[in-house]
């Protein structure tokens, strides 16, 4: 019976890829297991087994995102509603659909692999995928980072989206109308995503975020770009923040559950995990300081660009010969202790993260509801070297929403859901800045992570709710006098830097970005706008 099942399900599934135009595709690999899918790679020659079982793989020359080069078409559907920029390019439906007929025929007669699996936790929103994959590496990783159907489920699986990775496929940007040999174009009407030249795994599980971000708000769910965790009592804390902010690390919290830790939606019943596995950055990973990660890089698990000794198969987190990028995809199930399927109830607690490379924000700080608007909208942090191509050191930059690379829909479409949802369930908003104290990049150093861990454990434990709170004079934060585990200079970022002077104009240069980011907007009201920094 199990022999048939996986013989009739193959027959099934071979069906709908040749809807797609692979008839003459190679052979095709459909959901095979995780051992099945790491034997391939090592067969093909697509990686090696670490000591601890990890498959190690490199990317070569792109060892992360590549922003330039995705696009979305524009056609009569979009048109009105993308948010169109530098950010959402447009690209023509002819030039989509000439891409397209290219990449199935460069697949013509390739061995492939279909992963068939789900982006989202709730079942009433979740969203079918099928992917295709020239590299079984590549599709070990999807089927270890999104949800996983039963067997019941995957019978009758119909995926409502396609994604289709092809690194090996080099674009022409004149015949192609690209901007590199690299693309990552979304097609929303006819619900497919192609992705090549770049092996970069990111790439796919960004490309699935930005398509729940265009389709949840339709909804009523506001897409995410954060982690989240809760504790034994149900108080579920949400961390927002771009890549190397300290999402995964922060919400890998030994005295908590893990939900996920990147991607959610909140509904009207709470939040939900659009992933079944987890994207961590690796570098400098420790036993001692990140031990729920550190155990998860085993065998199932997918390491990135990660040095590997080629005699003993010792991994060395410390050094970034390739990228200071690297990266870890492993299932969330190998974190103790994991909530599963990912959901949790309405979030308590909402903490902003970001790496300051001016090195002046407070590490933490109380906002209003205003005041959260307005951060959020902001979004500001510091890009981190290697998260994107050509990011070799910290960035100061704003992200609207600490997600706007995924955002196709305008930034106050989840800026007001999210407002309206902090009123309504009376949730507490915090910013954390996990980047410099003491100076700027190159001067000071970075926050001390065990600082940062005692500061949000003292807010979840409530331990910040009646302590006093001094206003700082140009952000106009409250910033907390004391708190448990962290030294009272060091909440005062002007005590940390030995010239003040230099500090109180780093200061002013900070919060004058922030009043010319903002003016991008329009329509904001007053009462936001007046939350943010006084730039006079």
């Amino acid at each position: 019976m199990y022999t048939r099942y996986w013989y009739m399900k193959g027959r099934l599934m071979e069906k709908k890829v040749l809807l797609l135009g692979l008839a003459n595709a190679g052979k095709v690999n459909f959901n095979l297991s995780v051992s099945g899918l790491v034997e391939k790679a090592l067969i093909r020659g697509e990686g090696i087994i670490t000591e601890r079982g990890a498959l190690s793989v490199l990317t070569g020359k792109y060892t992360g995102r590549s922003p330039h080069d995705k696009f979305i078409v524009e056609d009569s559907g979009t048109k009105d509603k993308i948010d169109w920029g530098t950010v959402n390019r447009p690209i023509s439906e002819g030039a989509f659909d000439n891409l397209y007929g290219r990449v199935l025929a460069y697949l013509q007669g390739k061995e492939l692999f279909v992963f068939d699996g789900y982006a989202g936790a709730e079942n009433e929103y979740r969203l079918p995928v099928r992917f295709i994959n020239e590299y079984a590496w590549q599709n070990l990783f999807v089927h270890q980072l999104f949800v996983k159907p039963d067997e019941k489920e995957l019978a009758n699986f119909q995926p409502e989206f396609t994604l289709i990775a092809a690194p090996g496929f080099k674009a022409n940007p004149k015949v192609d109308k690209t901007q590199s040999e690299t693309f990552i174009i979304v097609n929303f009407t006819k619900k497919i995503i192609i992705i090549g030249g770049t092996q970069y795994a990111g790439e796919m599980k960004k490309s699935m975020f930005s398509v729940m971000n265009y389709l949840l708000p339709t909804q009523h769910v506001l897409p995410m770009h954060c982690s989240a965790n809760v504790s034994d009592d149900g108080d579920v804390a949400l961390f927002f923040g771009l890549s190397g902010t300290g999402k995964t690390t922060l919400s890998a919290d030994p005295s908590r559950r893990l939900i996920g830790d990147d991607e959610h939606g909140w509904s009207s019943e709470g939040v939900f995990n659009f992933e079944g596995g987890c994207y961590a950055k690796c570098i400098k990973l420790s036993e001692e300081k990140e031990p729920q990660i550190w155990g998860a890089v085993r065998f199932g698990s997918v390491i990135e660009n990660v040095v590997v000794d080629p005699q003993s198969r010792k991994m060395d987190f410390d050094n970034d010969r390739f990228t200071e990028n690297t990266r870890a995809g492993y299932p969330v199930e190998f974190i103790p202790d994991v909530v599963i399927p990912g959901r949790g109830g309405h979030p308590n607690t909402v903490i902003f993260l970001t790496a300051d490379a001016f090195g002046v924000l407070p590490p933490i700080a109380k906002l209003n509801s205003d005041q959260a608007m307005y951060y959020f909208l902001s979004g500001y942090t510091s890009k981190l070297a290697g998260t994107e191509r050509g990011i070799v050191e910290p960035e100061a930059t704003f992200s609207s929403c600490f997600g706007a690379p995924f955002l196709p829909l305008p930034p106050m479409v989840y800026a007001e859901m999210l407002g309206k949802r902090i009123k309504q369930h009376n949730t507490r908003v915090y910013l954390v800045n996990t980047g410099w104290t003491g100076g700027p990049y190159g001067v000071g150093q970075r926050m001390n992570l065990d600082y940062t861990r005692s500061m949000v454990t003292a807010v979840l434990n409530g331990q910040l709710d009646q302590v006093e709170y001094i206003a700082d004079p140009v952000f106009n934060l409250g910033v907390p006098n004391n708190c448990p585990g962290v030294p009272d200079y060091l909440l005062n970022p002007r005590n940390t830097w030995q010239d003040q002077e230099a500090y109180d104009r780093k200061t002013i240069e900070l919060a004058k970005s922030f009043f010319n980011n903002f003016s991008k907007f329009s329509g904001i009201p007053e009462k936001i706008l007046e939350a943010g920094p006084n730039a006079n």
